[in-house]
């Protein structure tokens, strides 16, 4: 059992792990509807420039990237797909939900074939409301999401609750 397991990690290597962390995150893209404009807006345009926060959106697979950005509807068929990229993903690993559809189904959420949020499959950090949200919105997710990884204490990991930007 590590030092990271057993909870005794002390307090100066937490800051330095925890702000290394924060400052290197690979996010893994999962656009599946309109909302994956807007990310990739934030991601790829000059404008939104995401790498001076740290974020690196160039992973080649969920096994480098340690948040997803899950944007758009998810259907009740694309659920397993989904729940097996996060199980792929290495540990420490963070979600954000960007958009209404993944949020909560969105102006779909009465279909029989859309999934009522994507916090059903897998455990959610941040929540980036809109239809679609803005790029801008995202940056704030993601800065919110650095707050709190930049907090946390790695033995308590999963035991927060999720945020929700705006």
């Amino acid at each position: 059992m590590g030092l990271v397991a057993s909870g005794k990690v002390p307090k100066p290597l937490t800051h330095l792990l925890n702000m290394s962390r924060k400052y290197s995150l690979w996010c893994y893209q999962w656009g599946l509807a309109c909302c994956a404009i807007e990310m990739g807006a934030a991601f790829a345009s000059p404008r939104y420039d995401v790498m001076r926060l740290g974020v690196i959106p160039f992973p080649a697979s969920p096994r480098q990237a340690d948040l997803v950005v899950i944007a758009g509807t998810v259907t009740d068929k694309l659920a397993p797909a989904v729940r097996r990229l996060y199980e792929q993903m290495p540990d420490p690993k963070y979600v954000i939900s960007m958009g209404s559809c993944s949020n909560c189904g969105g102006p779909y959420w009465d279909s029989y074939s859309v999934t009522k949020g994507v916090d059903q499959i897998i455990p959610v950090d941040v929540y980036v409301p809109g239809c679609p949200p803005r790029p801008e919105a995202l940056l704030e997710g993601i800065v919110l999401l650095q707050e709190r990884i930049q907090n946390e204490d790695p033995a308590e990991r999963f035991r927060g609750d999720p945020i929700v930007v705006g």
